[in-house]
């Protein structure tokens, strides 16, 4: 269990973001590179009219790549509880995955509850580590490599202090947060990028398979748009 003491400090360290940076390039742990190649390789059962919508964000990561401009994304869920955080995280292990340099991402909510502890149970059996705090809404330090700060989860409004505030591009993760944020302020782009919510199966024998689906479906998808993004 990691301590408050420590938390504190990790958060003044990040900045709360997940952060890569040009020539910060450390080995990802094995099962997550292995996660990664399969996720790659399943990169076909991505539909047509999908990919138009993850090549609209590989177009933003590539367009402020080529103008020397940082790389912001912004996972947008209803309560920054599960999907915007699997964004958050597989966005970022991808871009390290590749060698995309220079990206920041983060998420949040249009209300704070709390990181659901089976969004963090499913990225772990995908192969990352994780410790967290204590409290109503803890702090979960996830981590795809030992050579890089951890990715710190935790739910929050979009609009967090911790988040960006201007030139980013605003993922929306879910259906709902799309339909009530129809503007996020700063946004220099808005992107739709819906997954089926794996609360569905919340206390069912089904609950880790559908985490874990939702979950590599994301890596999935994250990959195929970090691939474009290098191609464009």
């Amino acid at each position: 269990m990691i301590n408050s003491t420590f938390l504190i400090l990790l958060c003044a360290a990040m900045s709360l973001e997940t952060l890569i940076q040009p020539n910060n390039k450390p080995k990802l742990y094995p099962a997550l590179n292995q996660y990664l190649e399969k996720a790659d390789k399943n990169a076909g059962s991505i539909s047509p009219e999908r990919k138009e919508d993850l090549l609209e964000l590989a177009a933003f990561i590539s367009a402020q790549s080529k103008a020397g401009k940082p790389i912001r994304l912004t996972f947008i869920c209803t309560h920054n509880s599960r999907r915007s955080h699997l964004g958050q995280v597989w966005a970022a292990t991808a871009a390290t995955w590749l060698g995309i340099e220079n990206i920041t991402t983060h998420s949040g909510g249009t209300e704070a509850t709390a990181c659901n502890p089976r969004t963090i149970a499913a990225l772990e059996r995908a192969g990352f580590h994780a410790s967290k705090s204590e409290g109503t809404n803890p702090r979960y330090a996830v981590s795809c490599s030992d050579g890089i700060t951890p990715f710190l989860c935790f739910s929050k409004k979009y609009n967090d202090q911790t988040n960006p505030a201007s030139d980013f591009a605003a993922i929306m993760t879910c259906s709902q947060a799309d339909k009530n944020c129809p503007i996020i302020p700063g946004a220099s782009a808005r992107i739709a990028i819906p997954y089926e919510d794996p609360k569905v199966s919340d206390n069912t024998p089904d609950e880790a398979k559908t985490y874990d689906e939702r979950s590599f479906q994301i890596a999935t998808e994250m990959v195929f748009v970090m691939k474009e993004a290098k191609r464009m």
